[in-house]
């Protein structure tokens, strides 16, 4: 069984969005990943590929918990975990919002590879082994491509 929050579909439970009517959220029952940790992929997803963009207001707790059929304390362990990672801000009873800090940690990333592409390219590695040690790094391996 899947839950979304969405617009209602044939064979779809629940329904709702954001306020800006961007954020379409699908919980699959029938997953070994735990309902939580799918809403926090997915709000981390919308988040880093800009479809919630800063600012932008998550539904309230409880009404994404009605709206996906789950617990109040799933959604908020989502959304905490969220707050966490710097992705979501939390302003009290005003809700929860789309952080700047995930632009700002995109950036520092950005600049760290343009920085790595520089050295990698002064001292002749190339472009391909460059990017199998990024990968290597990147998946816990040792980094050494060669």
């Amino acid at each position: 069984m899947t839950r979304t929050a969405a617009p209602r579909d044939a064979g779809v439970r629940g329904r709702g969005r954001t306020r800006d009517d961007r954020t379409v959220i699908v919980i699959d029952a029938g997953s070994a990943v735990p309902p939580y940790e799918q809403l926090r992929l997915q709000f981390a997803r919308q988040i880093q590929d800009r479809t919630l963009p800063v600012g932008a207001k998550l539904p309230t707790i409880r009404g994404l918990a009605t709206d996906l059929g789950l617990a109040a304390n799933t959604v908020a362990r989502a959304y905490r975990e969220l707050e966490e990672a710097g992705l979501i801000e939390t302003r009290g009873r005003a809700g929860s919002f789309v952080s700047a800090t995930g632009d700002q940690a995109r950036e520092r990333v950005r600049r760290a590879a343009a920085e790595y592409a520089a050295v990698a390219a002064s001292v002749g590695v190339e472009a391909g082994e460059a990017l199998r040690i990024v990968e290597a790094a990147l998946t816990g391996g040792r980094g050494d491509a060669g």
